[in-house]
């Protein structure tokens, strides 16, 4: 909208450099272009006011594909007015010379002639199109449609209006339909979560059960080393028992081949001192044999001598005395 400022009679007009302002007084054009800024009188002026930039227009209409069902389409164009001067001359764009403000709705219908236009090419488009194919490819089919046939309807340059671009942003059925459609995927989803659950778990158990059988492996083979440890265990207390059962024979053999050469050391040894003791005895004898009696009766005292206690002291009583003084006397 144009910034209009009053003094003394006079409008001052400061247009945008996106607005393009044409000025007629008396029927003859005196200012025309974008963001110009002009003195003018309010009662003689005829002022107008074209927006030359970008705008978007935003449309949602309803259509029925081609097994009727309904459809809504979302879509937007985006457009400029490329001739001012012929957009004015179709379109009411005058402004009020004193607020600046537009005297009609000039983009108001634009943007009916624009929706119009669209949506006549996007019901075309899907009323050949069934509902499936219509979520699949609708958005890409429905824009180069549309796009294509705003370009090719002559109301747009003959109003001045170029198109810049067409994008469809969505493309979706009923509620209860989006629902209907959603169930197949969602149940398809459900069961491959459901799957891939099963899955983890079928491999987890698996996992489970491969650790139950390394347990399993390691005690068994735990267990058979124990029995090696113990038939081992037994092979040397065995070994050990042979061992000392026969070292014990070499000893008791030792020991009763040492007492047998001790007995018979003994007993050579005895009968070597009985021989000996038998020629010392019979040299005795001998000698004895060869002695007169008187001799033998001398040694005879001499070893009862040698045999006797030791006595100290002798006491001889008068019996004893007289008896052996007697038998000193008596003739022999």
């Amino acid at each position: 909208m144009a910034d209009i400022t009053r003094r003394l009679g006079w409008r001052h007009l400061r247009g945008a450099p996106t607005a393009h302002i044409r000025h007629h007084r008396g029927g003859q054009l005196l200012h025309e272009g974008p963001g110009l800024s002009f003195w003018f009188r309010a009662l003689t002026a005829a002022l107008s006011e074209v927006p030359v930039d970008d705008r978007e227009l935003a449309m949602t209409f309803h259509a029925r594909t081609s097994d009727f069902q309904d459809v809504s389409v979302q879509a937007t164009v985006t457009y400029r007015i490329g001739d001012p001067a012929v957009a004015a001359a179709r379109l009411d764009f005058s402004i009020d010379p004193d607020t600046g403000a537009w005297r009609g709705a000039p983009l108001e219908q634009l943007g009916t002639l624009l929706t119009e236009t669209a949506q006549q090419h996007a019901l075309d488009v899907l009323a050949r199109t069934p509902l499936s194919s219509a979520l699949v490819d609708g958005v890409v089919a429905v824009r180069e449609r549309i796009a294509a046939g705003l370009g090719a309807e002559p109301r747009l340059p003959d109003t001045g209006i170029e198109v810049v671009a067409v994008r469809v942003m969505a493309l979706r059925p009923e509620p209860e339909v989006e629902r209907a459609l959603r169930t197949p995927a969602r149940e398809q989803i459900q069961q491959e979560a459901d799957r891939a659950t099963y899955e983890r778990r079928a491999v987890a158990v698996e996992r489970e059960r491969a650790i139950a059988e390394n347990e399993l492996d390691s005690q068994i083979e735990l267990a058979r080393r124990e029995e090696q440890l113990v038939d081992q265990r037994g092979t040397n207390a065995r070994r050990e028992a042979e061992e000392h059962a026969a070292a014990d024979a070499v000893r008791v053999e030792a020991e009763a081949v040492r007492s047998v050469r001790l007995a018979r050391a003994e007993a050579e040894g005895a009968r070597e001192v009985g021989e000996a003791r038998a020629q010392a005895q019979a040299a005795w004898l001998q000698v004895h044999a060869d002695v007169d009696v008187a001799t033998l009766h001398a040694l005879t005292g001499t070893r009862l001598a040698e045999n006797l206690p030791h006595i100290d002291s002798v006491t001889v009583s008068p019996d004893v005395l007289t008896g052996l003084l007697s038998r000193l006397g008596a003739p022999e």
